[in-house]
């Protein structure tokens, strides 16, 4: 059938029909396909690491390997003892990292000088990942910072656990597909943190949730002394 039309008469949302009645496909809203580019543009963006980000976590990399093997943490021992609750030198490193940390970024962030890139809380990926994370604990004794700086100083014992951390690296990379099409998916809360999960103000909870933390390091140091 033919048909014909004025195609200036058509708008942006319609088909574009030929003057012999073939229908071209649809035209898409002004402005969709750029915004999908830049949107792609912007997720490749943020995955790619510039030579600044790398000498900055290499940098910072070093430190915290430094200070993991000065705080005793890469101890076998050490490690070990966590776990059976006879050594709380791990809890009282994490507590005061904890402390300091939201002190300084939450600060920093309310100066404007740093951004907040908070991770997904997903409640099934957290309990099985936590629990995988557990039973390599338990069976190496390290876990994946402090067997690195254990294996810095000499420990050759962590060379399994670092070889497995790069094997299981390369086996999350290459299954990341199924993964955020099923388990990342389960129980996904998207990106929330404490203040917002109890609902306070950011500075409020820092107010009490730091003496908090303070209050239990200070009952760990007077009932289970670090050994001189």
């Amino acid at each position: 059938m033919n048909m014909n039309m004025d195609t200036n008469t058509l708008s942006d949302h319609d088909s574009l029909i030929h003057a012999e009645g073939s229908a071209t496909p649809h035209v898409p809203l002004p402005g969709i396909l750029p915004l999908a580019n830049k949107k792609a543009a912007d997720r490749q963006k943020e995955k790619a690491d510039t030579p600044r980000q790398i000498m900055l976590g290499l940098f910072f990399g070093v430190i915290f390997g430094f200070l993991l093997q000065k705080g005793g943490v890469g101890k076998y021992e050490v490690l070990l003892g966590a776990l059976f609750l006879t050594d709380f030198t791990v809890m009282k490193i994490m507590l005061t990292a904890i402390a300091t940390g939201m002190i300084g970024i939450f600060s920093l962030h309310a100066l404007g000088l740093v951004e907040l890139h908070v991770k997904p809380t997903r409640y099934a990926a957290n309990i099985i990942g936590g629990l995988i994370f557990g039973v390599g604990f338990g069976l190496l004794g390290y876990c994946p910072g402090t067997g690195t700086a254990a294996l810095g100083q000499g420990n050759f014992d962590a060379i399994a656990g670092v070889l497995g951390l790069l094997a299981g690296s390369y086996l999350y990379a290459e299954t990341s597909d199924f993964l955020e099409a099923t388990v990342l998916k389960w129980g996904n809360r998207g990106k929330i943190t404490l203040p917002e999960l109890v609902g306070a103000r950011r500075t409020i909870f820092i107010l009490w949730f730091v003496p908090l933390l303070a209050t239990i390091l200070y009952l760990l140091e007077t009932f289970f002394p670090m050994a001189r």
